[in-house]
């Protein structure tokens, strides 16, 4: 898509227990909701996923990207709201973990969804997060999470957003980490998925260099975070 463009790349989140049986962690893919330039995409109110890729509708795991242009400031947000094992032990045990230093222009937001004290879902929808982790592992509760960019392009220039949510970490960048302990009889170790962005700047003049397969995020995002009078909405 970017043969004939030259990048300059702005880099961007146990206990264990004797089990009867070893558990899985079930993710569900609970919310999501994305900001780009303003115009605001929700899954409450049952819009179009935006983006291209893939999110998989039941775990949210997945990787999208989006491609801005125009001259002038843009403004990207992504949030997402995941639970595990709700059936077994609830969504309010979990907690949230910020790893790396942000990017130049980067935001970022872990707190609850907006259903009892969070203002996260409020923020994106207004979008400005406030780079805080409201959920540390010693204040537990339901986790939702969202990470953001504001940049400038020149004319000419586009740029391409990579968003992923993945079990398995494959960035040395800056990334959030939704966490479950995990623990009870019958658990295995504490379960994580982790979301992490990236943006890439294209000027329109001379050939992309190809960032080998390693340097590129994956991608993922999903969730169903509400103002306090929405009600929790789980997808069929």
């Amino acid at each position: 898509m970017f043969s004939n463009l030259l990048a300059r790349t702005v880099l961007s989140a146990s206990l264990l227990v004797p089990a009867l049986s070893a558990h899985a962690a079930v993710i569900n893919f609970t919310d999501w909701a994305f900001n780009i330039d303003g115009v605001v995409s929700e899954a409450y109110l049952g819009d179009a996923m935006p983006g291209d890729g893939f999110l998989d509708p039941s775990t949210g795991l997945g990787s999208l990207s989006f491609e801005l242009s125009g001259a002038g400031n843009h403004s990207w947000i992504g949030f997402l709201d995941l639970d595990f094992d709700a059936h077994l032990n609830t969504y309010l045990n979990e907690y949230g973990l910020a790893h790396g230093a942000v990017a130049s222009g980067q935001s970022w937001q872990i707190d609850e969804p907006g259903y009892a004290f969070g203002t996260i879902y409020d923020n994106v929808i207004a979008g400005a997060l406030d780079n805080t982790n409201h959920l540390p592992s010693d204040r537990p509760d339901d986790v939702s999470l969202a990470l953001g960019w504001n940049f400038d392009l020149a004319q000419g220039e586009t740029a391409l957003i990579t968003l992923t949510l993945s079990d398995m970490l494959a960035t040395s960048g800056f990334y959030l980490e939704h966490v479950d302990p995990q623990t009870g009889p019958g658990f295995d170790d504490a379960a994580s998925v982790y979301f992490w962005s990236s943006l890439e700047i294209f000027g329109a003049d001379v050939p992309v260099t190809v960032p080998e397969p390693g340097s590129l995020v994956l991608m993922a995002l999903g969730l169903i975070a509400v103002s306090t009078r929405r009600l929790r909405y789980t997808p069929a």
